[in-house]
């Protein structure tokens, strides 16, 4: 006896390594993979060396209140509170949220209880002879059921961890959502405000036209100038009620486009009134690399997506394994409902249970090749979102340092003008020019000043594309950041 229970103790090891074997055998084949896409590595995203501006630094996070305008700041607020993308983005937050909700329910320990009554006529010339044949039968039941799936080789874990890569990945789309909105309305704002600033400006020179016209029709009427002079200052008149058309038109879409983009009603834009344009000074960091990934929120999105690839391939290829699990069932069944809850009554059952995927490699393989495609896929979409926000902060960047060079010039050209001015105003004091020449200097300042708007607008708008090309303010917590490359 003694020699018999050595001998199984010796053979006991041998027993569990020849199961195992033969567990791993009736695995299928994980098919092998010959290359993957390359990930960009975040800290060669650089901008070119003489890509430079006055300031440096990155957006704060409200980055809007540097301009000092509560009606921007307002309105941005409503924007995030009400806009309709960034409820769009909160709404597929839920979504990425509910199915981890279910990656977590389908792990581990899973309990349920069952109630069923049954009141079933069986046949009296059926499988079931009398009594229970040719009769009612009423079954009453109360079973508690349990499974636990060891999830030994990690197939649950993975997709777990890539439906908080998902979660993660559409948390970041929403702070985008909201950062792309935010700049959205300023823009939008700032492109009113110079609508109105510019009508206010060709209004202006149209009362001027005005008057250069009546002074033409009486030297015309005089004999001292030809009637062309006369027509060509009409002319000059008809092309500023064309312009002031036309900015009336586009000031009408900037608000309308505005009220869109903060989801507000007809009467939301009522209390609107103009404001002076900001004069402020893009700021761009020293160097962009892992703090450029950290501070755009597509980046961040990109990389969680990533992530969460890698992480739906370790679970497919853990399916290529066996899966071993446990259930089990305690309750009570008895077909006289007042001995339902008698401990005789009770029944049990406990069912181990392992299936081995022997037969199932096609279908495997091609769930696994899809993982890995759509992983290249992610990589390729987060390499070139890199490529494009080196690309979108280099362009606003040279965008805005060329703005400056025009605003410099035009600065100087408008003093030339303000100078003539003054000087043909001296000249009308002495009587050596009339009136018409004082007008005309007056016009040319006009231009000018409309030339200024303009500059002052597109300088603007591209120093809110640069501080959105920056991230607009966001930052990734270093909770939910992926780990560096």
């Amino acid at each position: 006896m003694i020699k018999n229970l050595t001998a199984y103790r010796l053979s006991a090891p041998l027993v569990l390594t020849a199961a195992a074997a033969i567990l791993l055998s009736a695995c299928a084949i994980i098919p092998s993979e010959s290359g993957t896409q390359p990930q960009r590595d975040a800290a060669g995203a650089q901008l070119a060396a003489d890509i430079k501006l006055a300031r440096e630094g990155w957006p704060a996070a409200r980055w809007w209140e540097q301009y000092n305008d509560p009606q921007l700041s307002a309105l941005i607020d409503t924007a995030l509170k009400d806009g309709p993308s960034v409820a769009t983005a909160a709404a597929r937050v839920k979504t990425a949220q509910a199915s981890l909700a279910g990656q977590h329910a389908n792990d581990g320990l899973n309990v349920g209880v069952e109630a069923a009554y049954d009141r079933h006529y069986y046949s009296a010339n059926g499988l079931f002879p009398p009594p229970l044949g040719g009769n009612w039968i009423t079954e009453s039941q109360l079973i508690a059921k349990a499974s636990y799936d060891f999830d030994i080789w990690g197939r649950h874990r993975a997709a777990i961890a890539g439906a908080v890569g998902e979660v993660n990945a559409t948390r970041a789309d929403a702070a985008q959502a909201e950062q792309g909105l935010a700049a959205s309305v300023a823009q939008t704002y700032y492109k009113l405000q110079a609508d109105w600033a510019r009508l206010d400006v060709l209004r202006n020179q149209a009362k001027l036209q005005a008057s250069l016209s009546e002074l033409r029709k009486k030297r015309v009427d005089r004999g001292l100038d030809p009637i062309t002079v006369r027509e060509s200052v009409q002319g000059d008149q008809a092309q500023l009620a064309r312009q002031i058309a036309a900015i009336e038109t586009q000031a009408g879409q900037d608000r309308e486009a505005l009220r869109a983009l903060i989801g507000g009603d007809a009467k939301a834009l009522g209390n609107l009134t103009p404001r002076p344009l900001p004069n402020q000074d893009g700021a761009l960091p020293k160097e962009l690399g892992f703090e450029l990934l950290a501070r755009r929120a597509d980046l961040q999105a990109a990389r969680w997506r990533v992530e969460a690839s890698l992480s739906k391939i370790e679970s497919a290829k853990a399916a290529f394994y066996p899966e071993i699990n446990i259930g089990g069932s305690f309750g009570f069944d008895t077909l006289e409902a007042g001995k339902l809850l008698d401990w005789t009554s009770h029944t049990a059952s406990l069912l181990p249970s392992i299936s081995l995927p022997i037969f199932d490699n096609g279908r495997l393989s091609a769930q696994l090749g899809t993982q890995r495609a759509k992983r290249d896929e992610a990589i390729a979409d987060y390499n070139q979102a890199i490529v494009n926000a080196v690309r979108d902060v280099a362009q606003q960047a040279v965008a805005i340092r060329g703005l400056e060079n025009q605003i410099k010039a035009q600065a100087d050209s408008q003093k030339s003008a303000q100078a003539l001015q003054t000087a043909a105003q001296s000249r009308l004091k002495i009587g050596l020019v009339d009136r018409s020449a004082v007008i005309q200097a007056q016009l040319a300042v006009a231009t000018q000043q409309d030339t200024a708007l303009q500059l002052q607008q597109a300088r603007l708008d591209s120093e809110i594309a640069l501080i959105k090309a920056l991230g607009g303010g966001y930052h990734a917590p270093a909770a939910t950041r992926p780990a560096a490359d």
